[in-house]
C-alpha cells in the first residue's frame, strides 16, 4: 500500500509523461526505506511481539533470524533507500524519506508502549508516501500534495482502530497502549470517517480531478462511514472486521478513481 500511494502521488504530479527511470528510482527507494522501517520496528519490538498471538511467528520472535542480522540488514536497506532517493530522484524526496523513517522508528515505535496517541502520531509518517511520489515527479509541497497527505492520514485512523478493536487483548498482552474496543473508540471512528468525506473531495476542489472522482469519493466516504457507525453501535469484533475490510477496499478504489479522472 505504501508503494501504491507513492505511485499515485507520482502519477498525479506528472505533467509530461511518467519518465520510467525516475519512477523506478522513486519506487525502489521508497520500498527500501519502508522495508527498513518495518525491519527496524520488528527489531525493537521483538520481545513484545513474542507475547502476542498475531506477531509471535514473525522471524525474530520465532527465532528464524538473529537480532543482529535483522538490525544490520534493516539499517543497510534504509541507508541505500534514502541515498537512492537523494541522488537519483531529488533532495526533497530523500529528506522526506529520511524524516518518515526517523519519525516511524524514533517517535512512533517508542510511543506504542506509552500512549494511545501513538496511532494518531504514527499516521503522520504513514501518510507521507503520496507526498514523496508527488515531490519525486517535480511537484512542490503545495495544497494538492497536502490534500493527498490528509486523505491518507484520515483513512488510516478507522483502519487501525478496527485492528486495535479486534486485537485489544492481544495488544494488552504485548504491553502496547492502543485504543481499546469500546464507546470512545467508536466515537473516534465516526469522527475520522466524517472528516474524511470533505477532505477526500479536495482534489476536485483544487482542480486535480473531475466530477467522476468527486461523486465516487462522496459515495465511498459514506460507505466507509456506514460501516464505522455499525462498529460504534453494535460494538462487536465482527463489525470491526467488516470495517477493516471496507477500509482495505476503500483506499485502492478512491485512488483508482483519482488516477482515472485526473484533469
Amino acid at each position: 500500500m505504501v508503494l501504491i500511494t507513492t505511485l499515485v502521488g507520482y502519477y498525479m504530479a506528472s505533467r509530461n509523461g511518467l519518465r520510467p527511470l525516475l519512477l523506478l528510482h522513486t519506487i525502489l527507494g521508497t520500498a527500501l526505506v519502508a522495508g527498513g522501517a518495518s525491519g527496524l520496528n520488528q527489531y525493537f519490538e521483538r520481545d513484545l511481539d513474542a507475547r502476542m498471538h498475531r506477531t509471535r511467528n514473525r522471524p525474530l520472535p520465532a527465532g528464524r533470524l538473529f537480532p543482529n542480522e535483522a538490525l544490520f540488514f534493516s539499517m543497510i536497506i534504509s541507508v541505500v533507500g534514502v541515498a537512492d532517493l537523494m541522488f537519483f530522484v531529488n533532495v526533497l524526496t530523500g529528506v522526506l524519506g529520511l524524516m518518515t523513517l526517523a519519525a516511524y522508528i524514533f517517535v512512533y515505535t517508542p510511543l506504542k508502549t506509552r500512549t494511545a496517541l501513538c496511532t494518531l502520531i504514527g499516521a503522520f509518517p504513514g501518510a507521507t508516501p503520496p507526498v514523496m511520489g508527488w515531490t519525486a515527479a517535480g511537484g512542490d509541497i503545495d495544497a494538492v500534495a497536502l490534500s493527498l497527505f490528509a486523505i491518507l492520514f484520515l483513512w488510516q485512523m478507522p483502519h487501525f482502530f478496527a485492528i486495535a478493536w479486534m486485537c485489544t487483548e492481544d495488544y494488552a498482552r504485548g504491553g502496547f497502549s492502543v485504543h481499546v474496543s469500546g464507546q470512545s473508540t467508536g466515537r473516534q471512528i465516526i469522527f475520522f470517517c466524517c472528516a474524511l468525506i470533505p477532505i477526500s473531495v479536495l482534489p476536485t476542489m483544487l482542480g486535480l480531478t473531475g466530477m467522476l472522482y468527486l461523486l465516487g469519493a462522496i459515495l465511498l466516504g459514506f460507505v466507509y462511514l456506514g460501516y464505522g457507525f455499525a462498529v460504534a453501535l453494535f460494538r462487536s469484533n465482527a463489525h470491526a472486521y467488516r470495517l477493516l475490510w471496507v477500509s482495505i477496499l476503500y483506499l485502492p478504489a478512491l485512488l483508482a478513481l483519482m488516477m482515472l479522472d485526473k484533469v
